[in-house]
């Protein structure tokens, strides 16, 4: 998985995107802490976007390992099935704060992209339905939409049916 260096501004997420020069489009918005959608859906209705293009960013320990999953905000996570994604045995959703401490960024705006170290990454078969899909910025209310062949690239991720529901 691709790092950003250091410097400059922005998220490294949006650092990541700059520098290897891959084609993005940045959306902002408030975000409500009172908001009962959570991050996702919320983003995605104040947004515009159709809930299935967007993706949410959780951190699972697979066999102690930590993992990352990227699902449709739509939908929810199957753990067995990403076990089996990454040839493990057994899933459990990872701790907040470890996942915090692993990727640098905050829940609610954990970023697939330009996370503080590498981690397994899978993402959801549904990415391959559009043309282009949308994931956390790398804080709340910031989101950025790429194409799905560039998220699988710069995450050196593998796509599974990893979503429930």
């Amino acid at each position: 998985m691709a790092r950003a260096k250091s410097g400059g501004t922005g998220t490294p997420a949006l650092l990541l995107l700059t520098e290897t020069g891959t084609p993005h489009t940045v959306h902002t918005y408030e975000h409500d802490p009172r908001s009962d959608l959570g991050y996702g859906l919320e983003a995605a209705t104040v947004l515009g976007l159709d809930p299935g293009q967007v993706f949410k960013t959780l951190m699972a320990e697979v066999d102690g390992t930590l993992t990352v999953a990227v699902v449709p905000v739509t939908g929810m996570l199957d753990l067995k099935a990403l076990a089996h994604a990454v040839g493990g045995k057994r899933a459990a959703m990872a701790d907040r704060a470890d996942a915090e401490r692993a990727t640098g960024y905050v829940a609610g705006g954990i970023s697939p992209l330009g996370q503080k170290a590498a981690h397994p990454t899978v993402l959801d078969e549904t990415v391959w339905l559009y043309d282009q899909v949308y994931v956390s910025g790398g804080r709340r209310g910031l989101d950025v939409g790429l194409a799905p062949d560039d998220l699988v690239r710069l995450t050196d991720a593998h796509v599974a049916p990893i979503a429930a529901g």
